[in-house]
């Protein structure tokens, strides 16, 4: 019997009477003990590491296989131990006969990059975090409008964040292109307290590699003093991308950088306590833990008629940061931009390798500027129902469009992918560009006009924010009804006419309920 009974114990309290005793034999039986009762991986991962803090080798077999990883255990990387690790990785290659590799032929397995070997990433263990971070993506020398929506709901959740917990944490803009120190300046106007952003000219359009590079040293808080000594923290705490093509491919590649976990194509976020039990989690089974400070991203889910919340939450002796998210366009509002609004705007240092420009563009054709249906007040849709004539139900569209102030036209895959003839100019509104669902363009205009559309699943992903959805549908059980604001049964040929022309005498006012109550319909 052992003079501590690790059963009597969580890990967090195993591991602190742990560093009480010094005797092998005894921590030997401990680990005996704790396999013999809860076995729990956390616990015996504790007895190991204080036996080889006492200069005692241990049995570290524990039911392992040899090139295996449990959860809790990881690789050193040049994040814990510095330069060191690569000097010594260095001198031990150069010690290393240069046939060596040629001695036992490759293993063939199938894969074009086989895993076997693979090392895994340690994230900090009870690093120091602060701040949320944005990435601001530009374009043709602007911000992007996601960017400045970010920009606004970070200023948002860091002021709650300070009314909640008392501690004023900032948030800080960062960007790169050939020409940015402007847009820097920008950001801070939108609601960021520092902007920190990297030139170069190299860097005028996306390319994965040095923004990857770049982004992840600007998150460590790697470089010259000039340009880090604005923060005393190890990773942000928070860290938003746009749910843009490039913000996609960006936030993958960061957070795996950076060592992260990365919940993609959010609609809404929020921060406060989450109470879990999960074990992985909370380092055993049977106990719940209060985690404070859990930034939720709401998005969702596959079905499209849900959402799901998702947490980025520490395992022990394991941090998750940044919490990070990508945000589809159009979700939140930007702040009014006040060009007086004071903050720190820090330009990045660091040496880009040649290599990480390997791609480079040549020559290009600009194309015309394509169709973005975000940013507007009404979004009238258009679907297979305009099948009888589409030539006709595209110009009746195109009416009520222009019986708006600031409306436009979208369609639904089902009109891109269709064989439908268009004639006269009308053709051209048929294009992928104003295609609106899962894999078109996500909007949230105040009012959604459905006209002819079904609301299968993936539409519903692209436009499920709006504040409110009219929908007009021959059919009474289209699925669209389950998540209309309001349904008009009837054939859009005879009900949007109708519509354009309560809109274009004010009847209306943008209230649906003249089309949804009137009439016959």
């Amino acid at each position: 019997m052992t003079a501590i009974d690790p059963d009597d114990h969580t890990v967090d309290e195993l591991t602190a009477e742990l560093d009480t005793v010094d005797d092998e034999d005894e921590l030997q039986a401990i680990l005996e003990a704790e396999r013999a009762g809860q076995d729990r991986a956390t616990a015996r991962e504790a007895v190991h590491q204080r036996l080889a803090e006492i200069g005692a080798d241990g049995d570290e077999s524990d039911g392992v296989e040899e090139g295996t990883e449990t959860e809790g255990e990881y690789e050193e990387t040049k994040e814990d131990v510095g330069e060191e690790a690569q000097d010594d990785a260095a001198e031990a290659a150069d010690d290393e006969p240069a046939e060596a590799a040629d001695d036992e032929p490759a293993e063939d397995d199938g894969l074009s990059h086989p895993t076997r070997d693979k090392k895994h990433v340690r994230a900090l263990a009870d690093g120091d975090y602060a701040d949320l971070w944005v990435f601001c993506e530009t374009q043709g020398g602007e911000l992007l409008e996601v960017s400045k929506e970010m920009l606004g709901k970070g200023r948002e959740l860091m002021d709650q964040f300070a009314d909640d917990y008392g501690d004023e944490e900032r948030v800080v803009a960062f960007l790169m292109g050939d020409d940015c120190e402007g847009l820097a300046e920008e950001c801070i106007a939108y609601g960021a307290d520092v902007a920190v952003y990297h030139e170069d000219e190299r860097l005028e359009r996306f390319l994965h590699k040095p923004y990857t590079e770049i982004s992840a040293h600007m998150a460590r808080g790697e470089g010259t003093v000039e340009s880090t000594d604005w923060r005393d923290y190890d990773k942000p705490r928070y860290v938003l991308f746009p749910a843009t093509n490039n913000g996609r491919d960006l936030s993958a590649k960061v957070q795996a950088e950076l060592d992260s976990g990365l919940a993609s194509d959010c609609s809404d976020l929020f921060i406060e306590e989450n109470e879990i039990s999960n074990p992985v989690k909370t380092g055993e089974p049977g106990v719940k833990k209060t985690v404070k400070k859990v930034l939720h991203m709401k998005r969702p889910d596959f079905s499209g008629f849900e959402y799901s919340t998702i947490l980025c939450l520490d395992n022990p002796d394991r941090d998750f940061h940044p919490q990070g998210c990508s945000v589809i366009p159009g979700s939140f509002d930007p702040i009014e931009r006040d060009p007086d609004r004071e903050g720190l705007v820090v330009e990045h240092d660091m040496a880009l390798e040649d290599d990480w420009f390997r791609v480079e563009i040549t020559e290009y054709d600009r194309l015309e500027a394509g169709i973005d249906l975000t940013g507007h007040d009404v979004i009238v849709c258009l679907g297979r129902g305009i099948a009888d004539d589409p030539t006709e139900g595209m110009e009746l569209g195109l009416d009520l469009v222009d019986a708006f102030d600031d409306a436009e036209l979208g369609i639904t895959r089902g009109i891109v992918t269709s064989s439908y003839q268009f004639e006269g100019h009308v053709e051209q509104y048929s294009k992928e560009e104003r295609q609106i669902g899962e894999t078109g363009q996500v909007v949230a205009p105040d009012v959604y006009i459905a006209a002819g559309v079904s609301g299968a699943v993936q539409h519903k992903v692209g436009m499920d924010e709006s504040d409110t959805i009219v929908a007009i549908n021959t059919d009474p059980d289209a699925r669209i009804r389950d998540f209309s604001d309001y349904f008009v049964e009837g054939d859009l040929f005879d009900v949007l006419p109708r519509l354009t022309a309560a809109v274009e005498s004010g009847e209306t006012a943008l209230e649906p309920e003249a089309v949804a109550d009137g009439g016959d319909e």
